[in-house]
């Protein structure tokens, strides 16, 4: 089922010592969501069956584990680990990857295709402010539990999560490179305290092993018909962070991800998931921090600690998810200029973005100031993560049909398990909404919002901006009253090859100047992550003393003009860059009512448009070479 591309598919096997840096390394970045789901998950899902006085049937705990085995089998191992792990973007993977692949295919349809990946990522960023919120918050409330501090400490709960998590945001502009080496080694010591405490706690309680046994777990429903909904909602917590298999395939590649997980993530996390419920089993009061109580008390302190740094390699990886994610957006065009930094010299993937840093840290710590506990926060989480699952599902269904060329019914037969069992979910987490779930969708939508209004307005701005002359009109009018001539050169920026821009007329309008050489420059976003520079520039001949030259970026890349100009020298094109004038438009728009969009998106898109990054800045041109001429455009 694989769609992988001539590109990835004849790459070079990274050697046995790459491969396991690889594996070591997605232990942290990939992987840090998922494996901190132990802190709260069984916690949330067995409390929904709690009863008088803290007690538990012995059935119910074995039921909810073996619910969550199965989740973590189908969920995270069949849907993701080895199947959509093969629907890759020339090695990319996530839901706009996913997107832009299905879109290169052709087909019908196209809107509503953009619309689930701005669906899927919008629901994204929900989950990004959510988990750095509730992992942090369930690790520290660990110090609840160390005899001599409980009561005392629970004041200082939210303050410390609070530093904690601003800190961490403070130091995104410094990179992850500097930090970013001990992700790996210190999860592998997480994951293996997680086994390490879990076969302690099943040795003394091995009848937990009966969870394994799905016939446990969907015997719930049928004990609980009122309950099984809420605690089908909390057992979800168990695949929080799925996405990030996918989403992060390019840093790492299909087969470390695959190694990993099967070889260490899985069969760690179903032993901590087992030792919990067989710790609850010989101790029902224990249900209050089944993590934690796992633990002996000369253990609980440095416990907390490492489920600490857990956690926040959890919401770096997360973090660094959504900075990609932005990259992603802004080239495909659903979001408009932001500055992009890149943090590495020697991964191209390591970028921050101060807007969504500084909005991300707003969010996450409104929502620890606002829910106050993990528990709290629980009732709001899993709606993003699920309903960005089924977007994936559904995208990947559509892959299957165009790029398989194989009928629609078999492909949606293919998914249709995953497809039932996610939908299942959605609607048990839908019982969240009043209790905290409206955050995730509200947050999906104003992004939603955002990315439709920015789309549909670029879309319309050029079309009111963009003149319909073409370089053969204006010829006979250069030919019979020749302009003055310029030494140099002259750039305008062009969407469209084949017309002349409108920064180029005006230029002729009011200057009545044109120089010895004019470059209409296209820059144009692929539907593939990345171009190499062999295939970056194109250079033609248009007339005499005009050229066209097409800069192609893959969408997981920066552009960078000045850059262009060099690889375009070897092209023939004769251009020296501190002898070279680059035409920009500078926007005025004016709002009517009666014109465009709805008069609410005309309003945005003006902010959206005022609050971008300059072209200049955002293409990485030299500021001493740019010319801006300006524009009003009704809209």
């Amino acid at each position: 089922m694989s769609v992988t591309t001539a590109d990835t598919a004849h790459a070079p096997a990274p050697s046995l010592r790459g491969f396991l840096g690889l594996a070591v390394g997605s232990a942290g970045v990939v992987y840090g969501d998922i494996g901190t789901s132990p802190l709260y998950a069984f916690k949330e899902s067995i409390a929904h069956l709690r009863r008088a006085g803290g007690q538990v049937a012995s059935a119910d705990v074995i039921g909810v584990i073996s619910l969550m085995f199965w989740t973590l089998m189908v969920i995270c191992t069949v849907k993701y680990v080895l199947i959509l792990t093969r629907f890759d973007n020339r090695g990319e993977g996530g839901t706009l990857s996913l997107m832009a692949l299905v879109q290169r295919a052709g087909g019908r349809g196209a809107q509503l295709i953009v619309l689930i990946g701005m669906l899927g990522a919008g629901l994204f960023f929900g989950d990004a402010v959510l988990t750095p919120a509730i992992s942090v918050l369930s690790a520290v409330e660990g110090l609840e539990v160390i005899h001599g501090l409980g009561g005392r400490i629970d004041p200082f709960v939210v303050p410390i999560a609070l530093a904690v998590l601003v800190g961490l945001f403070v130091v995104q502009k410094r990179g992850t490179g500097g930090i970013g080496r001990w992700f790996g080694p210190v999860c592998l010591v997480w994951f293996a305290t997680l086994a390490l405490l879990g076969l302690t706690a099943i040795v003394r309680a091995p009848q937990i092993l009966q969870a394994l046994n799905p016939i446990h777990g969907l015997a719930i429903f049928q004990r609980h018909p009122v309950l099984s909904p809420a605690v089908l909602g909390s057992v979800f917590l168990t695949v929080t962070g799925a996405e990030a298999l996918y989403a992060d395939m390019g840093h790492f590649g299909r087969k470390p991800i695959q190694a990993t997980w099967l070889a260490l993530v899985f069969p760690c996390l179903t032993l901590n998931y087992l030792g919990q419920g067989a710790l609850v089993l010989k101790d029902a009061h224990a249900a209050e921090n089944p993590f934690f109580f796992m633990a002996p008390d000369w253990f609980q302190l440095p416990l907390v600690v490492l489920a600490t740094a857990a956690t926040v390699i959890a919401s770096q990886a997360v973090i660094s998810g959504a900075f990609s994610m932005t990259q992603q957006a802004v080239q495909l065009g659903l979001l408009p200029r932001m500055s992009l930094r890149p943090t590495s010299e020697e991964h191209a993937g390591q970028i921050y973005a101060p807007q969504i840093n500084w909005i991300l840290m707003l969010g996450v710590a409104a929502l620890v100031l606002g829910f106050g506990s993990s528990s709290a926060l629980a009732s709001a989480y899993g709606i993003s993560v699920v309903g960005a699952m089924i977007t994936s599902s559904i995208l990947a269904v559509v892959a299957i049909h165009r790029l398989k060329k194989r009928p629609i019914w078999q492909a949606l037969l293919a998914f249709s398990p995953f497809l039932l069992i996610e939908t299942a979910f959605l609607l048990a987490n839908l019982l969240k909404v009043m209790h905290g779930g409206y955050v995730p969708l509200l947050i999906a939508a104003a992004l939603i919002l955002v990315m439709w209004t920015w789309m549909r307005g670029t879309a319309h701005l050029l079309r009111a901006e963009q003149t319909d002359l073409t370089l053969a009109d204006i010829l006979p009018m250069l030919t019979s009253r020749p302009p003055m001539r310029a030494r140099g050169t002259a750039v305008f920026l062009t969407a469209d090859p084949g017309k002349v821009p409108a920064s180029l007329m005006h230029n002729l309008k009011h200057n009545q100047v044109l120089h010895e050489q004019v470059v209409l420059l296209t820059v144009r976003s692929l539907r593939r992550p990345r171009v190499p520079d062999a295939e970056r520039v194109e250079v033609c001949d248009l007339a005499p003393g005009f050229k066209s030259m097409v800069l192609s970026y893959g969408y997981m890349e920066s552009p960078n003009i000045a850059k262009g100009v060099a690889l375009a020298r070897a092209k023939g094109l004769k251009l020296d860059i501190m002898r070279t004038s680059f035409f920009l438009s500078r926007r005025t728009i004016i709002s009517r009512r009666t014109v465009g969009l709805a008069h609410l998106q005309d309003m945005l898109f003006v902010f959206l448009m005022r609050n971008a990054v300059r072209a200049a800045d955002f293409f990485q041109i030299p500021p001493s070479r740019v010319v801006e001429l300006g524009t009003q455009v009704t809209f």
